[in-house]
């Protein structure tokens, strides 16, 4: 690891300030990931701002929402009652997507930002990666390529967003509130990610020395049901194949509600759109779900080693529309995501991780 100079910030202003005007500084938090990256050489930031002592945590609840300051943990995230009764999706993603000890450590605003999962990003000694070198290439596009995109990609990159938490928040249009120098501003998580295009180095519409400083998260109608579906090569310390979270009203079989987002496929964290519209108004049968699934991949990009992702990505969304409409196998009133033995193979437990 590279020198660095360490501050500790006494407050957002000042720690805003200071990023800005010093093109070689990181912001720190949990350093779950950042901290890795800097021993293996791809990041390498001249000074470190510590915000971990900024009054930038907790959980205020009002108006169907919740706004969480950007340095709770996921542990106390996962702790927030609320999401259980309407948003079980966002907790069971928490839940799923790291380990105990790190969901005591990392924050949620660290969770948004984690940087790609690319074998190639991750390892210096390979020369071409344009998201960490520009121009350089992108080798998972010839190379082994299971673990990365088929939506939203490149010729430039192919690199998946690794964020599980940021796949529910997605479908519910959760808001990301930024301070900056030039004060404060809000952006729809659906716009705050970039797809790589021909600047796959620039993953998010931060500009330099902006600070995320909370996370707004609509809440569910109490009618409506949610869950998050991991697939995975194993039920812990993985990340995902593919994953989707879905959250249904279903009145009388017919869909009143839907939302949908996808992990595991998009170089973003997914919103499929097309496929709500495909939902909404039309009964709640396993060929509606169908129907719904193939929208999901038109436009998919696959390259050899990620071509199976274009049929898993449906399969993945059909069983959690299932499991949610209660015509799944195994499922029902009381069943489904989140409450017991249905859990099937690759999808994980809460808790496992």
């Amino acid at each position: 690891m590279r020198a660095f100079e360490y501050v500790r910030a006494t407050d957002a202003g000042t720690a805003v300030a200071t990023a800005t005007a010093d093109s070689g500084a990181a912001y720190l938090a949990g350093g779950t990931t950042q901290l890795d990256l800097m021993k293996d050489g791809v990041l390498g930031p001249e000074r470190l701002i510590d915000i971990t002592r900024l009054p930038l945590g907790g959980i205020t609840r009002s108006d169907g929402a919740l706004r969480v300051g950007a340095l709770t943990t996921m542990e106390e995230l996962v702790a927030e009652p609320l999401l259980s009764e309407r948003g079980l999706m966002v907790r069971q993603a928490l839940l799923m997507g790291a380990s105990t000890q790190l969901r005591n450590l990392a924050t949620i605003g660290g969770n948004l930002l984690q940087r790609a999962r690319c074998r190639y990003f991750r390892d210096p000694t390979v020369p071409a990666c344009n998201k960490r070198r520009p121009g350089t290439g992108c080798a998972a596009i010839s190379g082994a390529a299971r673990m990365h995109a088929i939506l939203g990609v490149s010729d430039h990159c192919i690199a998946v967003n690794a964020s599980d938490l940021a796949v529910p928040l997605v479908a519910l249009d959760a808001v990301v509130h930024i301070q900056g120098e030039g004060g404060e501003r809000s952006v729809p998580l659906t716009e705050f990610y970039l797809e790589p295009g021909d600047t796959p180095d620039v993953e998010n519409v931060l500009a330099r020395g902006e600070l995320i400083t909370a996370v707004g998260i609509p809440l569910l109608p109490p009618a409506a049901r949610s869950g998050y579906l991991k697939v995975r090569d194993r039920a812990s310390y993985e990340f995902a194949l593919t994953s989707a979270a879905a959250a249904l009203e279903v009145e009388d079989g017919m869909v009143r509600e839907a939302r949908l987002a996808l992990g595991g496929v998009g170089t973003t964290p997914w919103r499929a759109r097309a496929a709500e519209g495909v939902l909404h108004g039309a009964p709640a049968t396993t060929e509606t779900f169908r129907a719904a699934a193939r929208t999901v991949v038109e436009g998919a990009r696959p390259v050899p080693g990620t071509a199976f992702k274009v049929e898993l990505a449906q399969r993945t969304v059909v069983r959690i529309l299932e499991d949610l409409a209660g015509i799944g196998p195994g499922t029902g009133p009381g069943k489904g995501p989140d409450k017991g033995p249905e859990f099937g193979p690759g999808i994980g437990r809460p808790g496992a991780e």
